[in-house]
């Protein structure tokens, strides 16, 4: 499944989060060329990114993003999709607030419009028809070509399309929540369920769990002066048996443990592409090459069941 008019080329989002925050300018420069080259079309960031870096303030992923685009007049070719209301304040999807913080993503990325906007997390206390006739008015303005949804439950979901459907608003065509082989609850059973049953399409974050899935990690030790030590840890101790049965896979297929990681989401009803992201042109090339990777379904049910 990737019928969606945000997803071009490969079946990979390259996640921005890294943009202007650990890699600078030539390193990500190096990354999204990469990415271009190998057939990457779709990018993906936030407002947000990345705030939480001491003398950050967000929009740092946007602005390099955008000066990648200006500096290789590439705007046309790529599909880029953004996210307001990173930590979920209430109040930020309200109608006006959206507007602003769209102009705000399109200056920073140089460009008039983007392909796909999300609320990063709900927004309890605005009304969803005021919220939905928000988006609503940013597709008509040609702001933004599609809406989605991100960090979002099924109850939310399913009544967010419901009151786009009672106002006669565009709906959210997508979705991003986290995914991945050792972190399902929330896509898994009632999210899936309605994103296949409504038509909505799952483009999951943290596809690699961090990194974990890349099999780099494997003990406490392995974790001592690396940047995503802590997001990692928690899966030393759940995540032993989906690493040994990737391992196997991997060696199975001749691909690397990120490759099957990535081309297991694929595999999932629902889904249009996982999201990654990299710091250099070499693991842009591995990310690539899970997007032509298909497992047996046999392997997909080895790997379902590791856990």
């Amino acid at each position: 499944m990737s019928g969606h008019p945000a997803i071009a080329g490969l079946r990979l989002v390259l996640g921005g989060n890294v943009f202007g925050m650990t890699a600078d300018r030539d390193a990500s420069f190096a990354v999204l060329d990469t990415f271009y080259e190998l057939g990457g079309r779709m990018i993906d960031t936030a407002e947000g990114y990345s705030a939480w870096v001491p003398g950050h303030k967000g929009g740092e992923s946007e602005t390099m993003i955008g000066l990648w685009l200006d500096a290789r007049g590439v705007r046309a070719d790529m599909r880029i999709a953004t996210k307001t209301n990173m930590y979920g304040k209430p109040g930020m999807l309200a109608p006006g607030k959206l507007a602003a913080a769209l102009d705000g993503s399109l200056e920073r990325l140089r460009t008039d419009y983007v392909d796909l906007f999300y609320a990063h997390r709900d927004d309890p206390q605005t009304p969803l028809d005021e919220v939905a006739e928000g988006f609503d008015a940013l597709v008509k303005a040609g702001k933004i070509r599609s809406s989605g949804a991100s960090n979002f439950t099924a109850e939310r979901l399913a009544a967010s399309l419901d009151a786009a459907a009672r106002v006669g608003a565009t709906p959210y065509t997508a979705l991003q929540n986290e995914y991945n082989l050792v972190a399902r609850d929330q896509y898994e059973g009632a999210v899936q369920d309605l994103c296949v049953k409504r038509g909505v399409i799952m483009l999951p974050y943290y596809g690699l769990a961090s990194g974990f899935l890349t099999g780099k990690y494997r003990s406490e030790a392995d974790l001592a002066g690396r940047a995503r030590g802590e997001s990692v840890r928690r899966y030393l101790q759940t995540g032993q048996a989906a690493l040994a049965t990737l391992d196997a896979v991997a060696a199975e297929t001749g691909a690397t443990q990120a490759q099957v990681a990535l081309a297991w989401i694929n595999a999932k009803p629902g889904i249009g592409a996982p999201i990654a992201s990299a710091t250099s042109a070499e693991q842009v090339r591995e990310l690539c090459g899970a997007a032509s990777l298909v497992l047996q379904p046999e392997q997909v049910a080895r790997l379902d069941a590791a856990r």
